[in-house]
């Protein structure tokens, strides 16, 4: 089994609005990948909480994959590209860890 991380830090304003308003957008977008992308066997996807420190990073994706294929293959997947463009457009930055269980 691979556990995929991802944070993302991000930007104030990006789109007109706050970076918490722009993660629940994303947080709504991201979770549909569990259900469009077939290599996901798990995944959670959370916001951090208004009232954490502002420095924490704003959104995180928790995903689990049979194997380090399964995962390329999300990684590949045509939504997930989409998710992707979407989310680089909005973030300061990126943090990711991926090992296996």
């Amino acid at each position: 089994m691979v556990k995929h991380i991802v944070m993302f830090k991000l930007k104030e304003g990006a789109n007109g609005k706050t970076a918490l308003e722009n993660a629940k957008e994303a947080q709504a977008k991201a979770i549909s990948l569990k259900d469009t992308v077939p290599s996901v066997t798990e995944m959670e996807v959370v916001c951090n909480a208004p009232a954490a420190d502002g420095t924490n990073y704003e959104l995180a994706l928790i995903c689990s994959f049979e194997d380090m294929e399964a995962l390329e293959a999300y990684q590949k997947h045509p939504e997930h590209v989409k998710f992707g463009a979407y989310i680089t457009g909005l973030r300061e930055s990126r943090a990711c860890i991926d090992y296996e269980y």
